[in-house]
């Protein structure tokens, strides 16, 4: 008997892993059992047992174009996106990126028409942001809240602006400055990240880009922020480059997976 149990072991790691390898390919989409033993190179009869056993358990549902995404799983994400401690899993990631490039660095979220910094990591210059974990701000007026609006509509932004500017009702802000606001907000959409020359008189400049959970939805955004003299337009290339694949690193860490093709 003991000469059996490796064995088992074996055939029945192999199973979980197979059943595994099935998750993930249903997680980009809808899928028939015929492609899903091609493309993991099993027989169709496996791949059938198999799926069938997933279905039964809730993981998977049967949908017009083949197997997709069961309750259960639906269930186990949205349970585990909202245990996800997001300072906890960016906060290496904060690390490594301030000590790249020596710049501050910050996570938030969203809070209604507010953004509340999370976590800052302080970077090597002499001047830094005086901005700490905690502090509030109107969403719209910061580059850290613009980042976490990109899904937004442009009635929103302008709402969000008008409240940030001048109170609810509009106050002194122009039609111009709307459209001014809302221009750069389409621009900053375009691109997936945010440059921020802050208007505060306080001459903070800052990079910003959100980060996506499972669900692929902006949960946080991370933001590098600086003196406007240190973050000089000459260096903007390199920084969005690093702040961009660290924002996708930490998409990945709490459950993003790009959509595909």
């Amino acid at each position: 008997m003991m000469t059996d149990k490796p064995e088992v072991e074996v055939k029945g790691t192999q199973t979980l892993m197979r059943a595994l390898d099935i998750m993930d390919e249903v997680i980009g989409g809808p899928i028939r059992a015929a492609d899903l033993a091609r493309k993991l190179g099993m027989s169709k009869t496996t791949a059938h047992r198999l799926v069938q056993a997933l279905k039964s358990r809730g993981y998977l549902s049967v949908t017009n174009d083949g197997f997709g995404l069961g309750p259960k799983l639906l269930e186990l994400g949205v349970m585990a996106t909202e245990q996800i401690d997001f300072v906890r899993v960016a906060r290496p990631f904060m690390e490594r990126l301030s000590d790249e490039t020596g710049f501050c660095v910050f996570v938030g979220k969203r809070e209604g028409d507010w953004s509340r910094h999370l976590d800052r990591v302080t970077g090597r210059q002499r001047l830094r942001v005086a901005t700490a974990p905690g502090d509030r701000r109107p969403i719209a007026e910061t580059g850290l809240g613009k980042a976490l609006l990109l899904d937004e509509d442009e009635a929103v932004w302008e709402e969000l602006y008008r409240a940030a500017s001048g109170g609810p009702n509009g106050g002194k802000v122009s039609a111009k400055a709307v459209k001014e606001y809302v221009a750069l907000m389409r621009e900053h959409k375009a691109r997936g990240y945010v440059l921020h020359d802050s208007e505060l008189g306080d001459g903070v400049r800052s990079l910003a880009v959100p980060i996506r959970d499972a669900r692929r939805q902006i949960c946080i955004a991370i933001s590098i922020a600086s003196a406007a003299h240190y973050l000089t337009d000459d260096i903007v290339d390199d920084l969005v480059a690093a702040i961009v694949a660290t924002a996708g690193e930490i998409s990945e860490a709490v459950g993003y997976r790009a959509p595909r093709g």
